[in-house]
């Protein structure tokens, strides 16, 4: 799919909308650092600070977004942030911990059968409250197949893995409880591959994770979002923008001078 000149515009200016509003709410450390200030600038120094702040909020403030743009360009429904809802009943948390238990001692995640196990449960017991669930990304394709995903950092800590998986299928529980016929998969995004050219290095979310079925990395994620090429055709989007805007960046941080 190659993206018309009028979807390229709304991307472009996702992105710009995105990265104004986080100038708009920056606040500049104000620790003091007379050596880094003296070797470096307050300018370099208040930019530094910038990208530090940006990469650790890029998520929210710019990859969501931008997904969300790209998505309603293919999809009847796109939406970030999406309340998935706020209840879940108890048959379906305990299958969830039984799911859980058996990849801890080695069962090999299979997230087809795993959505099975908890629908056949999704609407029995004691229904709980929880709070407010949201996911990064809601997507309904026109058969009805509802997409969610969570957005990630892209070397996201190993260590979080069982909480990834927990949240995966807390989402699919919750919504089936609401619609328990929907066709369903909530999977791990991560907008880039931090080793390429190398491929990333999936082995390491291998025991949790569904590989196939849970996780999309780099151009599995954006074309799926917006179809065969997007994902070339978003990182041009990006470039077109940082050289459009490089005087307005350069002139907002030229009064930390």
């Amino acid at each position: 799919m190659t993206l018309t000149k009028e979807q390229i515009e709304k991307i472009e200016n996702t992105i710009k909308e995105s990265l104004k509003n986080k100038f708009l709410s920056y606040n500049p450390e104000t620790s003091n650092m007379p050596f880094h200030y003296r070797l470096l600038g307050r300018d370099r120094m208040a930019l530094f600070s910038f990208i530090h702040s940006l990469n650790t909020t890029f998520g929210t403030s710019i990859f969501e977004p931008v997904a969300e743009a790209l998505a309603s360009l293919r999809f009847p429904v796109a939406k970030k942030q999406f309340v998935v809802g706020d209840t879940i009943s108890e048959q379906a948390q305990n299958e969830i911990q039984h799911i859980i238990n058996e990849l801890t001692i080695g069962k090999n995640p299979d997230k087809l059968e795993e959505v099975e196990r908890i629908r056949k449960v999704a609407t029995f017991g004691n229904i709980n409250k929880l709070k407010t669930v949201k996911v990064d990304l809601f997507v309904k394709s026109k058969d009805n197949t509802v997409y969610m995903f969570d957005l990630k950092t892209a070397k996201p800590n190993i260590s979080n893995f069982k909480d990834f998986k927990r949240t995966l299928l807390e989402w699919v529980a919750i919504y089936l409880l609401k619609y328990p016929n929907a066709s369903i998969c909530s999977c791990i995004a991560i907008p880039y591959n931090p080793y390429e050219p190398k491929p990333y290095e999936r082995w390491t979310l291998k025991g949790m994770l569904d590989l196939d079925n849970e996780l999309k990395v780099a151009e599995e994620f954006w074309d799926f979002l917006g179809g065969e090429g997007s994902y070339l055709e978003l990182l041009d989007c990006f470039e077109r923008v940082g050289v459009e805007l490089r005087p307005e960046i350069d002139k907002y941080f030229s009064k930390f001078k």
